[in-house]
């Protein structure tokens, strides 16, 4: 080939080339276009699907959660014949008291002051009942009083709440209490020896009087109750 055929081949070459990429383009959009109702019918269907998986396994976590809050307070219920297992339904909005309301009262078998424990120890105590309700007093509460003896040493005070914690009062100063230390009840009018009220997480001692003071952490996380068990006074 001369030069200048050469140029005029490539011209056209690239002519060609050029014309059947457009004509692709063209007609992948205009496929594109033609399927567009289609692919936003199945997204607007995988978007449904995902909505319905989503609620599904909200669902099935409820019932776990409520599964493994009912199992952890059935060694409760084997251990006392007369127990009552209750679920926590209310609280004062207004938070003047350290109270819970459960779904279970007087037709259920439930008398004031019945004490209140769960999965790990104490809760609190029955303030006052309905036929279908009864209202608990936390241990946090500033009006609760328990017997308390300290598991190692056997010491005893008075646990008062004190609204976030519980103090364990008139401990004699010479008693070598311990941070960690379990603090379990004293035989009560509401409670059996023997139930953990706390840990120990700080002492306070005075100089000028005979006793100490020791602060606990309350054996039950009170803020995420859901089950409950009443045991008879």
């Amino acid at each position: 080939m001369s030069p200048l055929e050469t140029v005029g081949t490539s011209l056209v070459s690239f002519v060609e080339m050029a014309t059947s990429t457009i004509a692709g383009v063209v007609h992948g959009g205009a496929g594109a276009v033609i399927e567009l109702p289609q692919l936003e019918r199945d997204n607007k269907t995988l978007r449904e699907q995902n909505k319905s998986l989503e609620a599904e396994n909200e669902r099935l976590h409820q019932l776990a959660a409520e599964y493994a809050s009912e199992v952890s307070v059935q060694p409760i219920v084997n251990l006392y014949p007369h127990a009552v297992e209750a679920r926590v339904i209310g609280f004062p909005p207004e938070n003047t008291s350290r109270s819970f309301t459960i779904d279970r009262g007087s037709n259920a078998g439930i008398h004031k002051d019945d004490g209140v424990v769960a999965n790990g120890g104490i809760v609190g105590r029955i303030e006052s009942v309905e036929p279908f309700s009864s209202k608990i007093t936390l241990i946090t509460d500033y009006t609760s009083r328990l017997p308390a003896v300290t598991q190692r040493g056997r010491y005893w005070g008075i646990a008062r709440g004190n609204l976030s914690s519980v103090r364990v009062e008139y401990i004699p100063q010479d008693a070598p209490i311990k941070i960690g230390d379990l603090v379990v009840t004293g035989e009560g009018h509401s409670f059996h020896a023997g139930v953990p009220i706390g840990r120990v997480v700080r002492i306070e001692r005075g100089d000028a009087t005979l006793y100490q003071t020791a602060v606990l952490k309350p054996a039950v996380n009170l803020g995420t109750l859901d089950r409950v068990v009443v045991v008879p006074k």
